[in-house]
């Protein structure tokens, strides 16, 4: 399918509209690092930190990108274009299982760090979706995000291998965008971090024509669902943030892309599963800007398809398990786990 979207995209991706758009992207990304640099005092010479990779199976990247090739230094008379014209694949972008932490009902707001559960590494990510089969973008889609925190808990679940603090209430690192009219939505998220039997992703899942209730958040069972798909990180930008803390405190074991199941689903020789990134400044503390264009059939609808699970739903009540969900084995809630802060090894090495 990948492929033959990948022809179909032969006649359009050098057409005007290709070329503003792609136009856009630059100007839009430049004025993005910018202002982040700006909000956060950022004032090094060292501007741009990229690291560039070779278009190629999953396994050549992982050999090309940590093994041979080291970061890159721009300095701030490197043109925009150079940094930020980089586009991923536009081609389909590879749907994959939505795995058992989905959870319909979540807010819609930008940033998803709350509080507390929410320490890490700043990433500002942004993701463009793009008909494959007209080449432009699609405005007005509803995209779902959610990861696991630093030490490996995703919020929202309170279940046999993922026991988040506060429960199925907990509502960190998951929220919801609408993309713009050019198919642009952000969220202001952490590096994910790792829990064992994955490699280090972040979950999407895309919804066109769902009604969006006065309350901010999606109604039930509206729309289609037109991509479920997850986003994987290079070795050596993983190993690096989980040199800082709090990521030092997990103690899960590591699994890397290669060994990931999913990971290979999602690559190909067409498809390149990683975001583009830079730094914001010198070290990580400064944060990282992250970005991914995401090829979709607007016409497609996943919603009966076995990688749809809904696995809780968040309401006026809070949050509730999916009884009829079945990819959350048995339904007992453990007593006690709404007041306890979950430890790294709670994550279970099956989910996905």
């Amino acid at each position: 399918m990948a492929s033959s979207a990948k022809r179909a995209l032969s006649g359009c991706e050098n057409s005007l509209h290709a070329r503003e758009l792609s136009k856009r992207n630059v100007a839009r990304r430049s004025r993005t690092v910018q202002s982040l640099r700006e909000k956060r005092g950022v004032t090094s010479d060292n501007v741009y930190l990229k690291w560039r990779r070779n278009l190629a199976a999953l396994e050549k990247w992982e050999a090309v990108n940590h093994n041979k090739t080291g970061i890159l230094n721009y300095s701030p008379a490197t043109s925009e274009y150079d940094v930020f014209a980089a586009d991923t694949s536009c081609i389909l972008t590879p749907t994959v299982t939505d795995g058992p932490y989905y959870v319909w009902g979540e807010l819609v707001r930008e940033n998803v760090k709350e509080d507390v559960y929410s320490d890490g590494v700043d990433v500002f990510l942004e993701i463009q979706y793009i008909d494959i089969n007209t080449c432009t973008a699609v405005p007005g889609a509803l995209v779902d995000i959610w990861q696991a925190n630093a030490t490996g808990v995703y919020s929202g679940i309170s279940e046999s291998g993922n026991y988040a603090a506060d429960g199925w209430d907990s509502t960190y690192l998951r929220g919801i965008q609408q993309t713009d009219q050019d198919g642009v939505v952000t969220f202001d998220t952490i590096f994910p971090g790792h829990y064992e039997g994955r490699a280090t992703h972040t979950h999407l899942l895309t919804h066109l024509n769902a009604t969006l209730l006065p309350n901010n958040t999606l109604e039930v069972d509206t729309g289609s669902v037109a991509h479920i798909g997850q986003l994987f990180w290079n070795e050596v930008l993983r190993s690096a943030v989980e040199d800082t803390y709090p990521y030092t405190t997990n103690t899960q074991s590591v699994t890397t892309n290669a060994e990931d199941m999913w990971a290979k689903t999602q690559a190909d020789s067409a498809y390149d599963p990683f975001p583009e990134y830079i730094y914001l400044g010198d070290h990580l503390d400064d944060g990282l800007f992250a970005w991914i264009q995401i090829g979709i059939n607007a016409s497609a609808d996943y919603t009966d398809n076995s990688y749809y699970s809904i696995a809780a739903y968040y309401d006026a009540d809070g949050g509730h398990e999916n009884s009829d969900s079945s990819a959350m084995g048995s339904g007992s809630v453990p007593s006690g786990t709404n007041s306890t802060v979950p430890s790294a090894s709670a994550s279970a090495s099956t989910a996905a």
